[in-house]
Order: structure tokens, then sequence, then C-alpha cells
């Protein structure tokens, strides 16, 4: 039986990365640096995804301008109205300081990569959903109020409150879900 070399540690006895934690960092940066660079493909997932939805909910026409990351709503009745993806309401702008944080952790507790890992994972995909639940909300309220009306409460009001409270649930799961201690193993 062969036991594994003791982690390498620097002159204050500190662990060095090992060769997974490297990787684990690099991809969370790869991430990152998606989020920036590729937003505009990012933003036309987003809106491929509303579409989709408001496919399966809506009785009027939808249609989706993936190259303007634009989804057009109410087509055939006497309200057709486009909703464009701006960078400012992506959801990539709150998932991208959850990677952030997550590569910090990692770095200065390699131990818990795996459920930091998991804990980003659970809180990007709500910080998703939530963007989403935004932007029903909002045709919602538009089909419900009128276009002035509408976006204007749907947008103002009710975007910012579910983004903020979206934010923060996605936040404290990730920080919950990430520092929590293991359940000790029967």
């Amino acid at each position: 039986m062969a036991f594994a070399e003791p982690a390498p540690v620097d002159q204050r006895g500190a662990r060095l990365p090992t060769s997974t934690t490297r990787l684990v960092l690099g991809g969370l940066l790869s991430v990152m640096a998606l989020l920036v660079v590729a937003n505009e493909a990012y933003r036309t997932a987003e809106m491929a995804v509303a579409s989709g939805i408001l496919r399966v909910i809506s009785s009027s026409g939808v249609y989706l301008s993936a190259e303007r990351q634009s989804v057009y709503f109410g087509l055939g009745t006497d309200q057709p109205f486009g909703l464009r993806m701006s960078p400012e309401c992506t959801s990539a702008f709150l998932v991208l300081p959850l990677v952030f944080v997550a590569a910090v952790m990692v770095a200065l507790r390699p131990r818990i990569t795996r459920r930091v890992l998991g804990a980003l994972a659970v809180a990007a995909f709500a910080v998703i959903v939530v963007n989403q639940l935004r932007i029903l909300g909002l045709v919602g309220l538009i089909d419900w109020l009128g276009t002035d009306r509408g976006y204007y409460w749907g947008h103002t009001l009710l975007g910012s409150v579910v983004s903020v409270v979206g934010g923060a649930v996605a936040l404290i799961l990730f920080v919950y879900l990430s520092t929590r201690k293991p359940k000790a193993q029967p």
C-alpha cells in the first residue's frame, strides 16, 4: 500500500495549492471571463429561455429575436410589446460576484472546494431562476396594466424588489451551503 505524500507547505507552514485546486481556480476564473466576454451570448440564452416559457404560458404570439437579445410578446393582440435584455438586466452580473467569491474561498480553503462548487451551482441557478421570474413578472404587468404603467411598475418596482430579494436569498444560500460543517459519517 502506498501512502500519499503530504501536501507541500510554504515557509509559514500553510498548504500550497494542489494541481486540482489550481485547475478549479482556473475554471472559475475562466467562467468569470466568459460571463464578461460572452455576455451577449449569455443574454441571448436568457431571452431564449424566457421566450420558451412565454410560448407555453401565453395564448398570444411570441417571437425571439436572438441577434437583438429581445423577445416580443402579445403578437396578434392590440398591445404587442418587446423586451430587450440589456447588459444591466442580465443575471450574469449577479452570478459573477458569486463566482469570484467562490474562487477566493477555494484559494483560501482548498479542502472545502466541493462544498463551494455545490453552493455556487445552487446559488447561480437561484439567480437565473429569479431573473426569469423578473422577466415574466414584467410581461404579466405589461399585459395587465398596459404598456406605460405595466412597464414602469414591472421594471422599476417589481424588477428591483425581485432582483434584490432573489440576490439576497442566493447569497445566503451560497454562504450557508459553502461554510456549513459536513454531517458526521455513521
